[in-house]
């Protein structure tokens, strides 16, 4: 409840982020917003060495992983049973510098398999002619390599563009093969471009001319946008890619969706990883690649270098959900019982769910989690009349009290508390106990 010019009005704003499965402890009812509330999983570091940009690709119930040049050669390899792990890091596949590279590091490598049988690796290479990086490609008789150039001369090499980089092979569901690229445009203060090129089934023989997916025209991206990786769903195109400065915290990964292959994309409203969604726990998370129901990628490790990192990924109407990174849900845009939507400036997205006053005043929120466990609930919320309460419920089930402790109102607050989710759809209900509080949104970790 909430008093305003002396008229008496209920309000209450609840903000729902999800964050993919972690195990957690039940909560206790009567919890207090102040408790502390169980750490959600964080993604497992399974190659706990440098290890960027990996690329993964699975051969016979063999997991393989490359990754751009470190210690380990000029494309590192490694080996699993699983997306999980454990992971062995092999060496090098590439021991034979190709002709048209100089001295320098190789980046980003995409491993396929040809309608022929043998191995097709893209790669980004140091190009002696134009001083650039540009893209290559070698073929092999296994995953394991050697992996030897199929030519002296680059595959892509635009010079004037900043050169291209990060390549990746995507095939449609009718057969038809694909190239994606970067334009390097950022490191010659132009646009950064995501590429899609037709191939002949070689991989390496073009057909017509490329098309645009997506640009750097995002203030948050600062200038970069990277590594793209397209994966076809049911409803429509996913073209996850990676944005920011990799050296910096700020690197993240995101996504964009279009129901033709070739556009237009829409992105995101926000990142699917950043620093900040998983709570610290990952540095800078991009670089990432998609195989089954696990996305891998890399991340800045305390002691240098940058290692890689599994998540459990799920598919909620084909959009993607990484556990342990925070999904956002808007109270205002859930099922509110009695309850009513408010305005303002303050709250995320400029509205709350409100009213929340009376014994039949609730507010449901559907949220999605990639695997059945504990998770953490982050809610959103202003309370200004003294502590309040909500009953909280999962799919029907009681799970306990959240308390929203008195910060004043339109001072937006979080509160943090354990549940069980089931894999899949999930509904969240928060319904008045006592005294009042406005919810923004929630979030699950």
């Amino acid at each position: 409840m909430r008093r305003t010019t002396g008229a008496l009005l209920g309000a209450v704003a609840v903000l729902l982020t999800l964050l993919p499965l972690s195990p957690a402890s039940a909560s206790a009812p009567g919890e207090r917003a102040d408790d502390p509330a169980p750490l959600s999983v964080p993604p497992s570091l399974v190659i706990n060495d440098d290890f960027p940009d990996p690329e993964i690709f699975v051969d016979g119930g063999t997991y393989h992983a490359y990754s751009t040049s470190s210690r380990h050669g000029r494309v590192p390899h490694a080996t699993a049973p699983s997306a999980d792990g454990p992971w062995t890091v092999r060496g090098d596949v590439m021991p034979d510098r190709p002709a048209w590279t100089g001295s320098g590091g190789f980046w980003a490598p995409d491993v396929s398999r040809r309608a022929d049988g043998r191995y097709l690796m893209y790669f980004t290479g140091p190009d002696t002619a134009s001083g650039r990086m540009c893209l290559g490609a070698a073929l092999a008789d296994s995953p394991a390599g050697p992996f030897l150039a199929t030519s002296d001369q680059p595959l892509v090499c635009n010079a004037g563009e900043g050169g291209d980089i990060d390549p990746s092979s995507f095939v449609d569901s009718d057969g038809t093969r694909y190239l994606l690229y970067k334009n390097d445009g950022n490191a010659v203060g132009q646009p950064a471009i995501l590429w899609l090129q037709r191939t002949e089934a070689d991989g390496i023989t073009f057909v017509g001319g490329r098309t645009e997916l997506l640009r750097n025209d995002l203030p948050s991206e600062d200038g970069v946008i990277e590594a793209p990786v397209l994966i076809k769903r049911a409803s429509h195109y996913v073209l996850f890619y990676s944005a920011g400065v990799y050296t910096t915290s700020n690197y993240q990964t995101s996504y964009a969706v279009s129901t033709s292959l070739t556009g237009p994309y829409t992105r995101a409203y926000r990142p699917l990883m950043t620093t900040a969604t998983l709570d610290n726990a990952v540095e800078g998370p991009g670089g990432a690649d998609v195989v089954d129901d696990r996305i891998l990628f890399h991340g800045w490790r305390p002691e240098g270098g940058r290692g890689m990192y599994v998540a459990e990924l799920g598919w909620d109407n084909d959009y993607p959900v990484v556990r342990g990174s925070r999904v956002r849900h808007e109270a205002e845009r859930g099922s509110l019982n009695n309850a009513s939507v408010r305005q303002t400036g303050s709250a995320s997205q400029g509205a709350v769910a409100a009213g929340i006053d009376y014994a039949d005043s609730w507010v449901d929120v559907t949220v999605f989690a990639a695997g059945s466990g504990a998770h953490t609930l982050h809610i959103g919320y202003a309370a200004g009349y003294g502590e309040a309460r909500h009953a909280l419920s999962v799919n029907g089930a009681p799970a306990g009290t959240v308390t929203y402790q008195d910060r004043g109102w339109e001072n937006w607050t979080e509160v943090s508390v354990p549940v069980e989710l089931v894999e899949g759809r999930n509904t969240i209900r928060l319904q008045f106990q006592s005294r009042w509080a406005e919810l923004d949104y929630v979030e699950v970790a």
